[in-house]
Protein backbone atom coordinates (compact mmCIF):
# COMPACT_ATOMS: atom_id res chain seq x y z
CA UNK A 1 0.00 0.00 0.00
CA UNK A 2 0.94 3.63 -0.32
CA UNK A 3 2.13 4.99 2.62
CA UNK A 4 -0.16 6.65 4.88
CA UNK A 5 0.00 10.33 6.16
CA UNK A 6 -0.46 11.37 9.85
CA UNK A 7 -0.74 15.07 10.22
CA UNK A 8 1.38 16.72 12.42
CA UNK A 9 0.05 16.65 16.10
CA UNK A 10 -2.45 14.14 15.46
CA UNK A 11 -3.18 10.50 15.80
CA UNK A 12 -4.81 7.32 14.22
CA UNK A 13 -6.09 3.92 14.92
CA UNK A 14 -6.32 0.78 12.50
CA UNK A 15 -6.14 -3.15 12.92
CA UNK A 16 -2.73 -4.76 12.00
CA UNK A 17 -3.26 -8.84 10.82
CA UNK A 18 -0.73 -11.44 12.22
CA UNK A 19 1.85 -11.69 9.89
CA UNK A 20 1.38 -7.91 8.49
CA UNK A 21 4.34 -5.48 9.16
CA UNK A 22 3.55 -2.17 10.11
CA UNK A 23 6.28 0.25 8.73
CA UNK A 24 6.68 3.49 10.55
CA UNK A 25 8.34 6.77 8.16
CA UNK A 26 10.14 9.65 9.71
CA UNK A 27 9.45 11.22 6.30
CA UNK A 28 11.12 14.20 7.56
CA UNK A 29 13.71 13.61 9.73
CA UNK A 30 13.19 14.56 14.11
CA UNK A 31 10.15 13.44 14.56
CA UNK A 32 8.46 10.74 16.76
CA UNK A 33 5.70 8.74 16.92
CA UNK A 34 3.93 7.24 19.60
CA UNK A 35 3.17 3.76 18.92
CA UNK A 36 0.37 1.55 21.07
CA UNK A 37 -0.96 -1.93 20.18
CA UNK A 38 -4.07 -3.81 21.78
CA UNK A 39 -5.11 -7.13 21.08
CA UNK A 40 -7.51 -7.47 18.59
CA UNK A 41 -9.77 -9.98 20.52
CA UNK A 42 -9.43 -8.78 23.70
CA UNK A 43 -8.08 -4.86 24.41
CA UNK A 44 -7.49 -5.55 28.06
CA UNK A 45 -4.53 -6.99 26.84
CA UNK A 46 -1.70 -4.19 25.66
CA UNK A 47 1.73 -3.40 25.17
CA UNK A 48 4.11 -3.56 28.28
CA UNK A 49 7.04 -1.68 28.43
CA UNK A 50 7.95 -3.25 31.58
CA UNK A 51 7.11 -6.74 30.32
CA UNK A 52 8.92 -6.05 27.60
CA UNK A 53 12.03 -5.06 29.26
CA UNK A 54 12.48 -7.69 31.67
CA UNK A 55 12.57 -10.20 28.56
CA UNK A 56 14.82 -8.26 26.55
CA UNK A 57 17.12 -7.22 29.64
CA UNK A 58 17.90 -3.69 27.81
CA UNK A 59 15.75 -0.47 27.83
CA UNK A 60 16.99 0.14 23.81
CA UNK A 61 15.38 -1.98 21.89
CA UNK A 62 16.28 -2.43 17.99
CA UNK A 63 16.06 -5.37 15.26
CA UNK A 64 15.21 -8.59 17.00
CA UNK A 65 13.87 -7.59 19.97
CA UNK A 66 9.64 -8.50 20.96
CA UNK A 67 7.40 -6.61 22.12
CA UNK A 68 5.31 -8.03 24.57
CA UNK A 69 1.77 -7.41 26.30
CA UNK A 70 0.97 -7.01 29.53
CA UNK A 71 0.07 -10.90 29.23
CA UNK A 72 3.52 -12.02 28.18
CA UNK A 73 2.70 -12.76 24.89
CA UNK A 74 4.28 -11.01 21.85
CA UNK A 75 2.89 -8.69 20.45
CA UNK A 76 5.50 -7.28 17.35
CA UNK A 77 8.59 -7.98 16.27
CA UNK A 78 11.24 -5.44 15.26
CA UNK A 79 12.20 -6.69 11.94
CA UNK A 80 14.43 -3.74 10.52
CA UNK A 81 15.37 -0.69 12.24
CA UNK A 82 17.49 2.42 10.32
CA UNK A 83 17.24 4.60 13.56
CA UNK A 84 18.79 2.16 16.79
CA UNK A 85 17.30 4.77 19.22
CA UNK A 86 13.58 5.18 20.39
CA UNK A 87 12.12 5.10 24.28
CA UNK A 88 9.73 2.87 26.16
CA UNK A 89 9.56 4.65 29.51
CA UNK A 90 7.55 8.05 28.94
CA UNK A 91 4.49 7.71 28.42
CA UNK A 92 2.29 9.76 25.69
CA UNK A 93 2.43 13.58 26.44
CA UNK A 94 -1.11 14.84 27.27
CA UNK A 95 -2.42 18.54 28.60
CA UNK A 96 -1.25 17.85 32.42
CA UNK A 97 2.47 17.32 30.35
CA UNK A 98 2.33 20.68 28.58
CA UNK A 99 0.94 22.14 32.06
CA UNK A 100 4.30 20.75 33.64
CA UNK A 101 6.79 21.04 30.75
CA UNK A 102 5.51 24.06 28.65
CA UNK A 103 3.85 26.14 30.83
CA UNK A 104 4.03 29.31 28.18
CA UNK A 105 3.45 27.25 25.32
CA UNK A 106 -0.33 26.52 23.98
CA UNK A 107 -1.98 23.46 25.90
CA UNK A 108 -2.70 20.82 24.05
CA UNK A 109 -3.92 17.39 23.95
CA UNK A 110 -1.36 16.08 23.06
CA UNK A 111 0.04 12.42 21.94
CA UNK A 112 -2.30 11.08 24.82
CA UNK A 113 -5.25 12.74 23.36
CA UNK A 114 -4.70 12.19 20.33
CA UNK A 115 -4.48 8.34 20.75
CA UNK A 116 -7.78 8.54 22.65
CA UNK A 117 -9.68 9.98 20.51
CA UNK A 118 -8.34 7.48 17.75
CA UNK A 119 -8.83 4.38 19.85
CA UNK A 120 -11.96 4.94 21.05
CA UNK A 121 -14.25 3.34 18.05
CA UNK A 122 -12.33 0.33 19.18
CA UNK A 123 -13.44 0.34 22.97
CA UNK A 124 -10.27 1.23 24.35
CA UNK A 125 -10.82 4.05 27.12
CA UNK A 126 -8.60 6.84 28.14
CA UNK A 127 -7.52 4.33 31.39
CA UNK A 128 -6.08 1.95 29.12
CA UNK A 129 -3.99 3.74 27.33
CA UNK A 130 -0.28 2.48 28.64
CA UNK A 131 3.39 3.94 28.03
CA UNK A 132 3.88 3.90 23.66
CA UNK A 133 6.36 2.61 22.29
CA UNK A 134 7.84 6.10 20.97
CA UNK A 135 9.37 5.20 17.80
CA UNK A 136 12.66 7.31 16.81
CA UNK A 137 12.41 9.24 20.41
CA UNK A 138 16.21 9.80 21.87
CA UNK A 139 15.91 9.60 25.32
CA UNK A 140 19.47 9.03 26.80
CA UNK A 141 20.24 7.68 30.38
CA UNK A 142 22.48 8.46 32.71
CA UNK A 143 23.91 5.05 33.93
CA UNK A 144 25.08 5.99 37.61
CA UNK A 145 22.20 8.57 38.26
CA UNK A 146 19.67 7.26 36.63
CA UNK A 147 18.75 10.53 34.97
CA UNK A 148 17.31 10.53 32.01
CA UNK A 149 16.93 13.57 29.06
CA UNK A 150 14.71 14.06 26.27
CA UNK A 151 17.30 15.08 23.09
CA UNK A 152 16.41 15.48 19.21
CA UNK A 153 15.61 12.36 17.52
CA UNK A 154 18.47 10.54 15.79
CA UNK A 155 16.28 9.90 12.68
CA UNK A 156 16.93 11.28 9.33
CA UNK A 157 14.26 12.27 6.72
CA UNK A 158 13.15 8.56 4.91
CA UNK A 159 13.98 6.54 8.16
CA UNK A 160 11.72 3.84 9.12
CA UNK A 161 11.46 0.92 11.82
CA UNK A 162 9.49 -2.04 10.88
CA UNK A 163 7.29 -4.48 13.47
CA UNK A 164 5.74 -7.64 12.40
CA UNK A 165 2.45 -8.19 14.27
CA UNK A 166 2.94 -11.63 16.14
CA UNK A 167 -0.87 -11.65 16.90
CA UNK A 168 -4.16 -9.65 15.46
CA UNK A 169 -3.71 -6.34 16.73
CA UNK A 170 -5.39 -2.94 16.98
CA UNK A 171 -2.72 -0.09 16.41
CA UNK A 172 -2.70 3.42 17.57
CA UNK A 173 -0.46 5.54 16.35
CA UNK A 174 0.55 9.09 16.24
CA UNK A 175 2.68 12.17 15.10
CA UNK A 176 4.27 13.42 18.38
CA UNK A 177 2.64 17.12 19.62
CA UNK A 178 5.79 17.64 22.46
CA UNK A 179 8.34 20.29 21.39
CA UNK A 180 11.27 18.87 22.95
CA UNK A 181 10.87 15.22 21.89
CA UNK A 182 10.82 16.66 18.30
CA UNK A 183 13.57 18.79 18.44
CA UNK A 184 11.34 21.74 19.10
CA UNK A 185 9.29 21.52 15.30
CA UNK A 186 6.19 19.29 14.48
CA UNK A 187 6.07 17.73 11.50
CA UNK A 188 3.75 14.53 9.92
CA UNK A 189 4.62 10.63 10.06
CA UNK A 190 4.01 8.33 7.38
CA UNK A 191 3.15 4.56 7.50
CA UNK A 192 2.48 1.76 5.67
CA UNK A 193 1.55 -1.81 5.83
CA UNK A 194 3.05 -4.87 3.91
CA UNK A 195 1.70 -8.43 3.84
Amino acid sequence: MEPQVIPERSGTAFKLKKGQTLIVIDPKGEQVADLLAFNADDIDEVISSGRTFDYAERIYLSTGNKLYSNRSNVMLEIVEDMVGRHDFLLTPCSVDTFDHFYPDLPRHRGCFGNLAEALAPYGVTPAQIPTAFNCFMNVPIDGETGELKVLPPISKAGDHIALRAEMDLIIGLTACSAPDSNGGTFKPIHYRIEA
